[in-house]
């Protein structure tokens, strides 16, 4: 059974598919030699929904840095020096945090107290987010209100796709919770073998708080959350401490296994992606170059069980990948953004 690696990226607006699969390959291939292994990366396909709420796509060429459009974090190889930092004070705080927000806004039923609070935070910081979760339908919004099935469309698809294959989903940020949806909820006769969160919001209170709400409405009768029943092996979650999307990172917390024994496996990891001297904690490709997912994506690719005439198929094929590859220009300036 040949393996295939199935991404989805996060909120916020993107680059073409074309420009943001290659540069997810790059960061996960970077990680493979950087960590010292061999192994050569399997099919790969990234689930694109950036164009559902955004009218046009960030631009590589794109000059004018007060643009809507312009791209000001391309992907860049690690920098050699990236600073090792002492973050275990600042755990304890976040961990004491989190405590207490649960604790304030989750009721024992996990619906949501002051949720006009987490509204006005989603509406200020996350559209993406807002619009994924519009639930009253109306002839003014109606685009918008059809956008969190058409997102999940697109996955469902992609992973209709390769359902007789073994899987591994990864998915950055908001993409983490279309994928839940979609597993849980959508498509949990499709097997993954191995999901992979990376700067996951799953364990914040309102994200929680909409999937008990979905849960009930699917006659789900339970105060607490579930890993999916479609994931078969594992379920490894990856934070950065300074990732303020992930900042509930302790999904081992939250969820509790399924019928195969699966639950969240979380590591608090140093996410180095650095653009102009400007870190960006959250980006996709620094946790995509880890060595803790690094190791994950190796152990996965050396489960694999394909004959020789497969593997040359796919050397070639990567060979023919890599002398297509887009180039992107050179960088110049960056703001962090949550990408």
């Amino acid at each position: 059974m040949a393996n295939v690696i199935i991404g989805i990226h996060g909120l916020g607006n993107k680059p073409t598919k074309e420009v943001l699969e290659h540069w997810w390959k790059q960061a996960m291939i970077e990680g493979l030699k950087s960590n010292q292994y061999k192994t050569l990366l399997p099919k790969f396909e990234l689930v694109y929904w950036s164009d559902i709420v955004h009218e046009k796509p960030l631009d590589l060429n794109e000059t004018d840095e007060n643009s809507p459009y312009f791209l000001d974090e391309k992907y860049t190889k690690a920098a050699d020096n990236f600073p090792a930092e002492d973050h275990s004070t600042l755990r304890k705080v976040i961990d004491f945090i989190n405590r207490q927000l649960h604790q304030i806004f989750l009721n024992d039923d996990l619906t949501l107290n002051y949720s006009y609070i987490a509204d006005t935070i989603i509406s200020k910081y996350f559209k993406d987010l807002e619009i994924y979760y519009t639930e009253d339908c109306t002839l003014e919004n109606e685009a918008t209100c059809k956008a969190k099935e058409l997102i999940k469309q697109r996955l469902i698809t992609v992973l209709e796709k390769y359902k007789k294959h073994q899987i591994m989903l990864v998915a950055h940020s908001m993409g983490s919770i279309i994928a839940f949806d979609v597993l849980r909820f959508v498509a949990p006769q499709i097997p993954i073998d191995t999901l992979v969160t990376i700067g996951s919001p799953l364990g914040l209170p309102v994200v929680i708080s909409k999937i008990a709400a979905e849960q009930k409405l699917n006659h789900q009768h339970f105060n607490h959350m579930v890993t999916p029943q479609s994931v078969t092996k594992n379920w490894f979650n990856f934070s950065d401490i300074l990732d303020k999307v992930a900042f509930s990172y302790n999904l081992s917390a939250e969820f509790k296994e399924n019928n195969s024994g699966v639950k969240p496996i979380d590591f608090l990891v140093v996410n180095n992606y650095e653009i102009n001297e400007n870190r960006n904690p959250h980006k996709s490709f620094g946790y995509l170059r880890t060595p803790e997912f690094s190791k994950v994506l190796n152990e996965f690719i050396l489960s694999e069980r394909i004959n020789l005439k497969q593997k040359i198929v796919r050397i070639a094929s990567q060979i023919i990948q890599k002398i297509g590859q887009p180039v992107a220009p050179k960088q110049t300036t960056t703001t962090n953004q949550p990408n």
